[in-house]
């Protein structure tokens, strides 16, 4: 399977580069609700989603729980990166959301072509960079924004252009980074408001053009 082509920043890699990526890479798969690392764990391969989506999210000591980011097929895993360059050890834990097949670049193989191939290079710190320009807006956005605005901006995210949703408010609390009781006062006003309807594990989604309106503030 020529896996490199779900990657197109790595297309300029030399040949030998690519053959030596293909030999000894490894292929994998794994269900949906698989904890494939885990905070404590030191990683020993570099993780690229070919299909599928894994969740990484940080539990903290108070026990409340945030969604970091996604990583979806054709996206390298940031926390990975980092933790394989510093030689540190994962502070999260990643999740299958769905059935993924990945790729593992075991880290002997990422050392030795991030130190001589300059587009191996290239195409990690390019990744890296996106990410860490992801989680800073998400940071910004827990620390300033109307909590009412990110609900219904998630809300029709998850929904994805469907009226339903299936999420509890424990989800939805972690997808947002607060407290569920913020998100059951939330959703509540906006079932007030006749926008949503709610029934435990699911939400569906009456008035999007409303959800629309506040979301663009």
């Amino acid at each position: 399977m020529d896996w490199i082509a779900k990657f197109p920043a790595l297309a300029h890699l030399s040949a030998e580069d690519r053959e030596l990526l293909m030999r000894e890479s490894n292929l994998i798969n794994a269900p949906a609700d698989t904890t494939v690392f885990g905070p404590g764990q030191r990683p020993d391969h570099l993780l690229m989603v070919l299909d599928g989506t894994v969740r990484v999210q940080h539990l903290s000591e108070k026990g409340r729980e945030i969604v970091l980011y996604r990583v979806k097929g054709g996206q390298s895993c940031v926390l990975t990166t980092s933790c394989l360059l510093a030689h540190e050890e994962y502070s999260a834990s990643g999740v299958t959301e769905t059935e993924v097949q990945a790729v593992a670049i075991p880290r002997q193989l990422f050392d030795k072509l991030l130190e001589h191939s300059s587009e191996f290079r290239q195409f990690v710190f390019q990744s890296y960079s996106r990410r860490i320009s992801d989680l800073f807006l998400m940071v910004e956005e827990v620390a300033f924004q109307r909590m009412d605005v990110r609900v219904a901006q998630k809300l029709l995210e998850l929904a994805s252009g469907r009226t339903d949703i299936d999420i509890t408010h424990q989800q939805l609390s972690a997808e947002l980074g607060t407290a569920r009781e913020v998100i059951s006062r939330q959703l509540a006003e906006f079932q007030r408001r006749e926008w949503i309807h709610q029934k435990r594990g699911h939400i569906e989604l009456l008035d999007n053009a409303a959800l629309e309106t506040l979301a663009r503030q």
